[in-house]
């Protein structure tokens, strides 16, 4: 049994033994199954280590939000902040506070719309379009009366 799978293994085809043919083939599987098993395991490394930057990012920006959070909160009771503290109304959006000068004297005298900002942070675009509209005198005192 053995003789005849020997020479099955030496029977010649182009000029090699079937035998080269076979390792050749067993090679390149094992060689391809070998190539898998490297890419899964860089790409779980991979994986893992942009995870890991997204969630450290993630912490950083949520840090950010809250440390602006506190900022807005106290930000009237800072020095140089631009109006009496008694005078400012918290609103939170579109703008962080309404300042209505003069209120603790008795008579307004201006209104002051206040955007607290924190480290680099810049205005969002509806923001941007409050400021434009105040800017531009685009602003109404309207009294509603429900009977």
């Amino acid at each position: 049994m053995t003789d005849k799978i020997l020479t099955l293994l030496q029977t010649q085809y182009f000029g090699l033994p079937l035998g080269i043919y076979i390792a050749l083939v067993f090679g390149m599987i094992i060689f391809f199954f070998l190539g898998l098993i490297i890419g899964k395991a860089k790409s779980k490394k991979k994986v893992k280590k942009l995870l890991e930057s997204e969630r450290k990012d993630a912490l950083n920006r949520s840090r950010s939000v809250i440390k602006g959070q506190v900022a807005e909160q106290i930000a009237p009771f800072l020095p140089n902040f631009p109006a009496n503290s008694s005078e400012v109304r918290f609103i939170g959006k579109p703008l962080d506070f309404v300042s209505f000068n003069g209120m603790s004297q008795g008579k307004i005298e201006d209104i002051s719309f206040i955007e607290v900002k924190t480290g680099t942070s810049e205005l969002s675009p509806i923001e941007k379009s409050l400021k434009e509209a105040v800017r531009l005198g685009k602003i109404k005192y309207v009294e509603y009366r429900i009977n």
